[in-house]
């Protein structure tokens, strides 16, 4: 029998859980942290929520991992099928064709692994999820039993043969079991995260996703987290500007953002890295060329410190019992315009 959580109670249920783990977050570090030192004991999971997120955010801490001798691994939790500016710029199509985005997950996961090889990150070392590109956020909501239906590729199951997640259903509670097998597999001393203060609801699912299976873990102090949708005019000036340095995002204040400088080689080496997405540089070359910049911005609070307050308030017993406000829309408070849909 399948059991239907209800939306608003399952929201509740997630906001507690968040609350905990983001309780546990403030106990295990500070906004003041940074990226921990890095030499071969390093093993690096970058979690991407779409094909180019990796490169945008981290290409420069992943460099010099596998630099240093250490392990770098990314997780890529879609595979960018659902991406309907590239539907109607590259395909001329205002009709969504699942075998064409299919198609369009192909060539996206061609060229992750082609920047991720310039990044120095092995084949056995990639591993592509396959769930739906645009619809994490329903998958740890309303279809965290029940399998979500993508209007782009047509599936209820990863589609994708070779992919590490073949076949398994869309749902929450597969993506994860998924999730924490790449854990296993790559033993992380160091997660790199999409924020839950990212504006694109995909990156917010992956941050909560992150928050959830890592407090499980007892390993949320190895997190450290990051934004690319950061404000509708972020990053400024659009284009290629190697020199300049990466400013904090708006939508990251109160995280205490620490910059990780990228040296000259690192640099290029992004540089390459993100002109290996041909797809994304044909629609929207500028936004994807702004990241590579003289450094990468890191938080160890996946929200501000005054929200953590809150949830450690809220965890520690005091009060109603419910989830503080602040920490209940922490995962679901962005508006949906501008950074919806895929990425």
């Amino acid at each position: 029998m399948t059991i239907v959580i209800p939306r608003r109670i399952f929201l509740s249920l997630l906001a507690g859980a968040l609350c905990l783990g983001m309780a546990s977050a403030r106990r295990t570090a500070t906004a003041a942290d940074g990226i921990p030192p890095i030499d071969a004991r390093t093993s690096l999971l970058v979690v991407s929520p779409h094909p180019d997120d990796e490169t945008l955010c981290c290409a420069g801490v992943i460099r010099r991992v596998a630099a240093a001798g250490g392990h770098a691994s990314i997780v890529w939790l879609t595979s960018g099928d659902g991406s309907e500016l590239d539907l109607l710029l590259i395909e001329r199509e205002l009709r969504i064709h699942p075998e064409k985005m299919r198609d369009l997950a192909a060539r996206r996961m061609r060229e992750a692994r082609a920047a991720a090889a310039i990044l120095g990150v092995p084949p056995a070392r990639q591993f592509f999820l396959g769930y739906p590109d645009g619809g994490l956020l329903a998958l740890i909501t309303d279809d965290y039993t029940t399998p979500y239906y993508s209007k782009f590729n047509g599936a209820l199951r990863v589609p994708y043969g070779d992919s590490f997640a073949a076949g398994h259903p869309y749902t929450g509670d597969s993506l994860e079991r998924d999730f924490a097998r790449v854990l296993d597999r790559v033993h992380p001393t160091l997660v790199l995260a999409p924020s839950p203060r990212d504006a694109h609801p995909d990156h917010r699912a992956a941050g909560i996703l992150t928050l959830q299976v890592l407090s499980r873990r007892r390993e949320l102090a190895t997190a450290r987290f990051w934004i690319v949708h950061g404000g509708h005019t972020w990053p400024s000036p659009r284009g290629l500007h190697m020199q300049l340095p990466l400013a904090p995002p708006p939508r990251g204040r109160g995280l205490g953002f620490t910059a990780f400088d990228l040296d000259p080689l690192e640099e290029a080496d992004k540089l390459e890295a993100v002109r290996q997405y041909h797809t994304q540089m044909s629609v929207m070359s500028s936004f994807l060329l702004s990241y590579v910049r003289a450094n990468e911005l890191y938080s160890s609070l996946p929200v501000p410190e005054k929200t953590l307050s809150g949830c450690a308030a809220g965890a520690n017993g005091r009060g109603s019992g419910r989830a503080p406000p602040r920490c209940s829309r922490a995962g679901d408070r962005a508006p949906r315009g501008g950074a919806s849909g895929g990425d």
